[in-house]
């Protein structure tokens, strides 16, 4: 068996993967939340993550793997937009609204998820559909001394768990010395953090022993977790900026609450993302989803390659240069592979390269080296999600042009380079070059790469491949 190895932030190293059983290996992803489109630095982690599905489930096998991504649903912002809604005269509850306006978001995220060829998870659990689970966790984190109750609020107790910043580094004393925390007065430690609070008529709201109210933001993950994971599993994911206080606080909360488990095993965290250089920001201009890039025709695969060109622990730059790179090497590759047969498999070093910790980088890399294979290469592309039966719309054109013509372009591109070939040996006999010369302009102009040296010639489909001009040459 291929041995995995992660990078886990809670002990800042590489390490191998050992789940906490082989048949049943465990993923939780925050996921999100669910009040606008999903911008592109919300798509980096569902792209990795998804890559890091595929592997497990290549190696431990595809029904001995259980992926759990959440929707939050529960958040002012996603109120605001619901109350005033219903200030314009929009029937039905407040709930009702924020209930018909998530569902609509949920829709778009898959959608755009979809497009950059993420499988779905097995689980996506909706926060308002674990209410009471989270009403009973905190209902124990009061009964074991590690939460109070306090003018309609509940609050955890950051003092009664001594591991507390222990994920992000940080001592509890360090952070209140060097942050800016907002002091209720109910709080009786500035570092302690909400569990549950009141809600108004104007807010939804649900009933517990400590009145109307609602969850706060992190309590949600761990209920969620614990109903459908258990107290313990293998790996939570999500991006760097969760990793304090979301996930800090998850495991304070969890551990507390489930003290014989671990909560999550293994902590697997995505660096953030850049657009040009800087980052990504309205104020900047720069702020862009993942629907703006496909409605401007940036194909899905294009992202989802762009994305996993990067390793998952650097920041990821986005840049037109590199969408249009990407672009032209999937449009090669799709030529390349029309109507090929995959591989039984991927090549193995593709596997290799994802097993050291994800290396998307190294995989692609492997990648560009099997143009001359290209049902293994189609195998392999597939492997990393790329290449799909279902992405390949945005070639609908150029493929159906090749579909119509009757010969293999890896054939052709063979049968030029020996024709070539021959017309410069007879050109170095008779110093002659004109034959040489037009056929390679020929190629050139119809999109082939002519590459000649002392070692001979090598011909390369580019990336505008124009096969009317191709077969016009055989």
């Amino acid at each position: 068996m291929v041995d995995i190895r992660l990078t886990n932030t809670k002990t800042r190293g590489k390490e191998v993967f050992r789940p906490l059983d082989p048949e049943n290996v465990r993923l939780y992803l925050c996921g999100p939340t669910v009040y606008d489109r999903a911008h592109l630095g919300n798509a980096r982690p569902v792209v990795v993550i998804d890559v890091l599905v595929r592997l497990l489930r290549e190696v431990y096998g595809a029904g001995n793997v259980t992926y759990v991504r959440n929707f939050t649903d529960v958040d002012d912002k996603i109120n605001a937009s619901a109350a005033a809604r219903k200030a314009a005269g929009a029937p039905g509850t407040l709930e009702d609204l924020i209930r018909e306006r998530t569902e609509e978001t949920i829709a778009w995220y898959h959608a755009d998820m979809d497009a950059l060829g993420a499988e779905r998870p097995d689980h996506e659990p909706r926060a308002t559909d674990y209410i009471q689970q989270m009403i009973d966790m905190i209902g124990t984190l009061i009964a074991q001394g590690h939460a109070y109750a306090a003018e309609g609020h509940v609050l955890f107790d950051v003092r009664s768990f001594p591991e507390y910043g222990r994920l992000s580094g940080r001592s509890v004393d360090d952070m209140i010395a060097g942050a800016r925390v907002e002091v209720a007065p109910f709080k009786g430690d500035p570092m302690d953090f909400v569990l549950w609070k009141p809600s108004d008529a104007d807010l939804p709201g649900w009933d517990s022993p400590w009145g109307r109210g609602r969850p706060g933001w992190h309590i949600e993950c761990s209920a969620m977790a614990y109903e459908l994971l258990g107290e313990s599993f293998d790996i939570h994911a999500g991006g760097i900026d969760l990793q304090f206080p979301h996930h800090e606080n998850e495991i304070a909360q969890s551990c507390c609450a489930h003290p014989h488990g671990d909560f999550a095993r293994v902590w697997l965290h995505n660096e953030m993302l850049q657009v040009e250089g800087k980052k990504m920001s309205k104020s900047l201009g720069n702020f862009f989803t993942v629907r703006d890039l496909l409605e401007k025709r940036v194909p899905g695969e294009v992202i989802r390659f762009v994305l996993l060109s990067t390793h998952y622990r650097k920041p990821m730059d986005w840049t037109a240069d590199k969408a249009q790179a990407a672009e032209d090497t999937l449009w090669d590759w799709r030529v390349l592979t029309k109507g090929v047969e995959p591989a039984p498999a991927p090549d193995p070093r593709i596997i290799e390269a994802l097993a050291d910790d994800l290396n998307t980088a190294g995989a692609i890399a492997v990648l560009h080296g099997l143009r001359d294979d290209p049902a293994l290469l189609l195998a392999s592309a597939r492997f990393l999600g790329l290449l799909q039966p279902e992405m390949g719309d945005w070639m609908r054109h150029d493929l159906a042009s090749i579909a119509n013509v009757n010969f293999s372009v890896k054939d052709a591109l063979e049968e030029l380079t020996q024709k070539l070939t021959d017309l410069r040996v007879e050109a170095m006999q008779t110093k002659s070059f004109g034959s040489v010369d037009a056929l390679k302009t020929a190629l050139t102009e119809a999109g082939v790469e002519v590459r000649m040296s002392k070692a001979g010639v090598e011909l390369l489909a580019g990336p505008r491949l124009d096969v009317s001009r191709l077969g016009a040459l055989l």
